[in-house]
């Protein structure tokens, strides 16, 4: 297989990459100009550079390519820049389907988010479900939600487009609750909020074999969740304590958790910071619960992950604190 990876330098982007190398595919990756390739230093694919909806640079990349993998997003909570986000979410992602499209690509993976079902209320979900939640809990929510609908829209049209929906995303390298896991693991982190928090979480090694299943037996049309199953914080907490001896954080009660986002989320603001607590990060922690059913995957596409307690057990055993956790619906990669 020849693919093309968008965002290749990116948490999920860079480990498809690997994935694909190992097998003997070749690979071209799209990044920008300014892209960290940190992450690709072993890697030997071809590099693109060029903005998501650039279309001259799409198609340099997708000419000669059996498979493309869109993986480039704009992944943050809290205070952001909501029209970049839109930019890379929404327009990015109709500029790679067009191009596909227009090239007649053979398979089109496209890396969504269990987001997109929105605010489940704690109820377990399969493919099937039709989001309920009328509003959106944040930028992100809206331009995943939006890119979803026009990945379904040229799925009608007879594009060759899978959908991949993962839940929160652990691994090497995460950019955003990797370093609370670094902190834990140095014994640093002695108070966290909302241990009830229930999550669904999938190694990121194991999200990019679903990828690559979903290019070989995925049918086009179709959605797959990811996920590896699911348990609270509190209890990732608890894993984590009995494999390192380091205390569980004890848990900050809610009403001092709301109060310190709603007064830093206007300093935020003011200051052009992204605060640790914001209004928006606060309703993630309390108000919204997506849980989903990822039966689907492993009986249609034979996707086999590695379990819940296998993925924590190997953030430790990766060691040095190089390894963390990604989870897009506390304001990380992908959900």
């Amino acid at each position: 297989m020849k693919a093309l990876v968008t965002g290749a330098n990116g948490f999920t982007g860079s480990h498809l990459v690997r994935a694909l190398e190992g097998r003997g595919d070749s690979v071209v990756g799209l990044v920008r100009s300014s892209s960290n390739l940190a992450r690709l230093c072993d890697c030997h694919l071809q590099l693109v550079y060029g903005d998501i909806t650039d279309k001259d640079t799409l198609r340099a990349g997708m000419t000669g390519v059996d498979t493309v993998f869109h993986t480039a997003a704009y992944v943050e909570l809290g205070l952001v820049n909501e029209a970049e986000m839109a930019w890379v979410n929404v327009e990015g992602t109709l500029a790679v389907l067009e191009v596909a499209q227009a090239l007649g690509v053979s398979k089109v993976v496209y890396c969504s988010t269990i987001g997109v079902f929105g605010d489940t209320k704690g109820q377990v979900v399969n493919e099937t479900f039709q989001r309920t939640q009328t509003d959106f809990s944040s930028a992100y929510d809206r331009t995943k939600y939006e890119a979803q609908q026009l990945v379904n829209q040229f799925a009608q049209q007879g594009l060759p487009v899978v959908s991949i929906l993962p839940s929160g995303i652990y691994g090497p390298d995460d950019p955003h609750f990797g370093p609370v896991i670094q902190q834990f693991l140095k014994g640093r982190l002695k108070l966290w909020a909302g241990g009830e928090r229930m999550t669904g979480i999938v190694h990121v090694d194991d999200l990019a074999a679903a990828m690559i299943l979903a290019a070989e037996k995925g049918v086009p049309k179709e959605h797959y969740i990811i996920s590896a199953g699911e348990l609270t914080t509190r209890e990732m907490f608890e894993v984590l304590s009995q494999e390192t001896s380091i205390p569980v954080p004890r848990e900050v009660i809610e009403p001092v958790v709301r109060l310190v986002g709603n007064l830093l989320d206007p300093v935020g603001r003011l200051l052009k910071w992204q605060p640790p607590l914001s209004r928006e990060r606060v309703h993630y922690i309390y108000d919204r619960c997506v849980r989903v059913d990822a039966t689907k995957a492993r009986q249609e596409l034979g996707w086999h992950p590695r379990s819940v307690s296998e993925t924590l057990r190997d953030l430790i055993g990766r060691g040095n604190g190089e390894w963390g956790v990604g989870n897009g619906e506390w304001g990380a990669t992908n959900n």
